[in-house]
């Protein structure tokens, strides 16, 4: 193994750590059986989850693409300050960690954005900045969430300027792509003004979310390849899955005033991280994972059994949980979310294994 695929792998598995004490502080606020049932854990629950966590996959993807060494303190800082928060030292430690990890996140779309002058580019930057506002204000001590759209804003830009690039390809006309940076613009005005007017800021954001997901299921070329077979159904089928919970998180935040609290938390909350997020990490996973460990990630269809499960608990979670007040569904609905996403990375783990194996077999069989 080269000292570049130890060093991407040692930041990678950073971010798994965080997924699982992240998935253990969901245990805990479940209030459900727990491995760890350490009291901060459920205190730093949403900063591990989606700094720590997904915030390293987008660092670590980021850095690759941009092949500077420096761009690599921004996963590290991520990582380290998600294990920071959960040990004894004081919890700011950890705050400034992220903080350091999303200003390094910002100034690698510097150099990018240098390189291309291309407008997808700058709606990531404006998630990563978005991000570091987030680590920022929390590190003040502003409650999760009150920043809830400032760390929503972050994925969803960043994801939406991932797919303009591709949607470029299929439409090249300038006002589409002019109209989706405009909704970009205004989901990023939504989060900045919730913090100041709630009620105002919480429903532009939400319209610009609702407007976001039509614009994606409108463009993306996923409409096109969910008529294919193997991997770019697999990868469309879940890219348009999330785009349905996209605009179930914008229509919450749009017409719910009261979101911030009780069950309606729960639900915009899961139907943006869990529903949006975790659909785009499934679906890219077998084309992001061989880039950053540089081992491919083959396609099979086992790969439906985590997705599928993903979402049929969020809809037992939301729908029976969150919207019909029944306790159980939302126990059992996040229990298995839980169980949903390790086995993703079971599944995975397996398949980026099994080919060298055979590989390594098939090179000790011959003369």
């Amino acid at each position: 193994m080269t000292d570049s695929r130890v060093l991407t792998t040692a930041l990678l598995l950073g971010g798994g750590i965080a997924l699982l004490l992240g998935l253990d502080a969901a245990l805990l606020l479940l209030d459900l059986p727990a491995p760890l049932r350490w009291s901060r854990l459920a205190e730093v629950h949403g900063m591990l989850l989606v700094l720590s966590f997904v915030g390293t996959l987008v660092a670590l993807e980021r850095a690759i693409a941009l092949g500077r060494w420096w761009s690599l303190l921004s996963p590290a800082f991520l990582g380290a300050g998600g294990l920071a928060l959960i040990s004894p030292a004081p919890l700011w430690l950890g705050g400034w960690s992220l903080v350091l990890g999303t200003a390094v996140l910002v100034a690698s779309y510097l150099p990018l954005w240098a390189r291309q002058l291309a407008l997808p580019v700058l709606v990531q930057a404006g998630g990563a900045v978005l991000a570091c506002g987030a680590a920022l204000l929390w590190l003040g001590g502003v409650e999760v969430p009150a920043l809830l759209p400032w760390l929503a804003g972050f994925l969803v830009l960043t994801i939406v300027g991932e797919r303009m690039e591709l949607a470029r390809v299929a439409v090249r006309a300038a006002r589409v792509e002019a109209t989706v940076v405009a909704l970009c613009a205004l989901a990023a005005a939504g989060a900045l003004a919730s913090l100041l007017w709630a009620g105002p800021g919480h429903a532009l954001f939400g319209a610009a979310l609702l407007g976001l997901a039509g614009w994606l299921a409108r463009h993306d070329v996923a409409r096109h390849t969910v008529r294919a077979s193997g991997l770019p159904r697999f990868t469309a089928s879940w890219l348009l899955a999330g785009y349905a919970w996209l605009a179930v998180a914008g229509a919450i935040w749009l017409l719910a005033p009261d979101w911030t609290t009780g069950r309606t938390y729960d639900a915009v909350v899961h139907a943006v991280f869990l529903g949006f997020v975790m659909s785009m990490v499934f679906a890219h996973a077998p084309v992001i994972l061989p880039a950053v460990l540089r081992r491919p990630l083959p396609y099979r269809p086992v790969l439906y059994l985590p997705a599928v499960l993903l979402h049929g608990s969020l809809l037992l979670r939301v729908l029976l949980g969150d919207l019909r007040g029944q306790g159980w569904a939302l126990r059992a609905g996040g229990a298995l979310n839980i169980v949903a996403l390790l086995l993703f990375v079971v599944v995975a783990a397996a398949l980026v294994l099994t080919p060298r194996t055979k590989a390594a077999q098939a090179t000790v069989r011959q003369p």
